[in-house]
């Protein structure tokens, strides 16, 4: 289904799924004080949501973190807020490498004028350096959040905190996650998730990507049903984060172009039959160490193999101070949201970095504790960026 109401002609700025057509799900967490808004986002059908959060200002008026895809959908779902609530007044970019956030500000930012920017300090861009004008957003409403959260204008109802920036060599990693004191909320962009066992409700309007993703072969047939849409979630949680975990083969070529003969869809949607996975029987395993029952936290692979292991004392001081706020649950920009957590729980999921400082491996009963077999690439990519000196040395490597 194609319409107007979804349409991201921008897309190209950023090629990812699903490209110039996005739904929006707006959810109402808090009655008349904070939503949530969804769309997603991904490559190869590996799609997860991404996610803005509205809060409701305790003078009236909004408050935006982390805009995703202006669509006129989207649009329409915000100024239904405003007609409510009072204007969008402050937007927040609080990270400075995620394009998948940073491309939305600019766009979103002109349907509001009279909101102020405020965006995570040390922007940089790839390959070019460029002003943040250049990137579309504007000159004279944009400004740097204030190294003190108290000389932020929000400051009455807001703390934040800044982790980073992390030195990567070609670029920085930095975000900034806030506290609603009001709500008791905490915002983050990346730095941890919570990953559900069934596939999020944004995924569930176009299951395509679920059930391609739950094929066993490239020439199965695309059947829409419970079974399938929970089994390429899964999978695809997998692929989100662990890009080749070690559950999946990877298929040669040649042998894929001669198995997608035999698939059912060989249109460009279904990227011509081809399907060069194979997933070994221990991928259901794979996927049960990602949940966290109860609502357990876990900071993503590549932040703990490929970044947080460059600082990781900077990165555990930050944490031990977002842990100080007494929130009762975290909205994330990826996977679940709400999750009903507490300052323990977002302290626990950073333990992989003490026992990574003090030498020792992650035992079975961390809350951080990954199969090392499923980290192998990862830990592959960091060794050999390493060796080439394009990044600085790990805490394992030193």
């Amino acid at each position: 289904m194609r319409s107007r109401d979804f349409s991201w002609p921008w897309w190209p700025a950023a090629p990812l799924y699903p490209y110039g057509q996005r739904r929006t799900l707006r959810r109402e967490v808090i009655k008349d004080t904070l939503w949530t808004f969804d769309q997603l986002q991904g490559i190869l059908y590996v799609v997860v949501p991404i996610r803005m959060t509205v809060v409701k200002l305790e003078g009236g008026g909004l408050l935006i973190y982390a805009p995703v895809a202006p669509t006129p959908e989207c649009i329409r779902l915000v100024r239904e807020l405003v007609t409510q609530h009072g204007d969008v007044k402050y937007i927040i970019l609080p990270t400075i490498s995620g394009i998948e956030h940073k491309v939305f500000v600019g766009p979103f930012a002109r349907y509001f004028q009279q909101a102020q920017v405020f965006v995570a300090p040390s922007q940089w861009s790839f390959p070019l350096n460029l002003p943040l004008t250049w990137l579309g957003l504007p000159a004279k409403r944009t400004h740097i959040l204030p190294e003190d959260s108290s000389q932020a204008p929000f400051s009455n109802q807001f703390d934040y905190a800044t982790l980073g920036p992390i030195y990567l060599g070609p670029g920085r990693f930095s975000e900034v996650v806030f506290f609603d004191r009001r709500s008791r909320t905490l915002l983050v962009t990346d730095i941890v998730v919570s990953v559900p066992e069934r596939p999020p409700e944004i995924l569930e309007l176009d299951p395509y990507p679920l059930l391609f993703h739950a094929r066993d072969y490239a020439g199965d047939e695309i059947i829409d049903n419970e079974t399938n849409r929970l089994k390429g979630w899964q999978r695809i949680c997998l692929f989100s984060l662990y890009f080749r975990p070690n559950t999946l083969e990877t298929v040669p070529f040649i042998q894929a172009f001669r198995e997608a003969k035999t698939a059912p869809e060989r249109s460009l949607k279904g990227y011509f039959g081809l399907f060069p996975f194979r997933w070994k029987s221990g991928w259901k395993k794979s996927f049960q160490s990602l949940l966290h029952q109860q609502k357990r936290l876990l900071v993503a692979p590549i932040l703990q193999t490929l970044i947080l292991n460059r600082a990781p004392i900077e990165t555990l001081i930050w944490a031990e101070w977002v842990a100080n706020w007494q929130f009762e649950q975290i909205v994330a920009c990826h996977f679940d949201s709400p999750v009903v957590a507490k300052p323990d729980q977002f302290r626990e999921a950073f333990s992989f970095l003490q026992k990574r400082l003090s030498g020792d491996k992650l035992g079975k009963n961390s809350t951080s504790y990954l199969p090392e077999e499923d980290l192998e690439l990862l830990k592959e990519i960091d060794k050999n960026l390493t060796k080439l000196r394009i990044v600085p040395p790990s805490v394992e490597q030193v």
